[in-house]
């Protein structure tokens, strides 16, 4: 890699877009700052001013992206799941296998409301780095803040996947719904 350390400010802000959309996949914030001769924390502080700006840039588990509109149409869906850490990769395999992505995970906190982690997930391969990187780390996914249960934005080019993918995690146990959850309340 070569370094571009005599750009300026907005020069190396342009070059980072540049760079994410030439990407294949999500590119990591050291191997910016490598190529681009500056420290990590600049390329922080430059993509936090390129999202202020508008720039639809993402932090994945992987690193950055940039997620422009697909030309293909997508639909969308939230799906509600519960389940416990060691069935996670099944999980995301599960939808990234059915073609879908996995935009991203939410769970609802006591103190802070939403908290939302991008992923941005759409291959096992995808899924097999973010399962390496949650093993080498050793971090606590959002889900063990609430017994497991957590929502996932998904996207996928048919809508009969979504259905798909709903019966699946119901076929495993892991969709959360009413009659599951009025089961596991006692009665008044």
């Amino acid at each position: 890699m070569y370094h571009e350390e005599n750009l300026s400010g907005g020069e190396r802000r342009q070059r980072i877009v540049a760079l994410l959309r030439s990407a294949r996949s999500p590119v990591r914030g050291t191997d910016l700052a490598a190529q681009l001769g500056v420290s990590r924390q600049v390329i922080v502080q430059d993509v936090a001013l390129l999202r202020a700006s508008g720039e639809p840039i993402v932090a994945t588990p992987r690193g950055y992206a940039l997620v422009e509109a697909s030309p293909a149409p997508r639909h969308r869906a939230v799906l509600a799941v519960r389940h416990h850490r060691a069935q996670t990769e099944d999980e995301l395999n599960l939808l990234v296998d059915l073609g879908l992505r996995v935009v991203d995970v939410l769970v609802e906190h006591p103190i802070y409301g939403e908290i939302r982690g991008s992923l941005m997930l759409d291959s096992r391969e995808d899924v097999r780095q973010f399962m390496e990187q949650l093993h080498r780390s050793g971090a606590a996914l959002l889900s063990e803040l609430t017994g497991g249960v957590h929502l996932h934005t998904v996207e996928a080019p048919r809508l009969e996947l979504l259905a798909r993918a709903q019966e699946e995690l119901r076929r495993r146990g892991y969709l959360l719904e009413e009659r599951a959850l009025s089961e596991k309340t006692p009665s008044s």
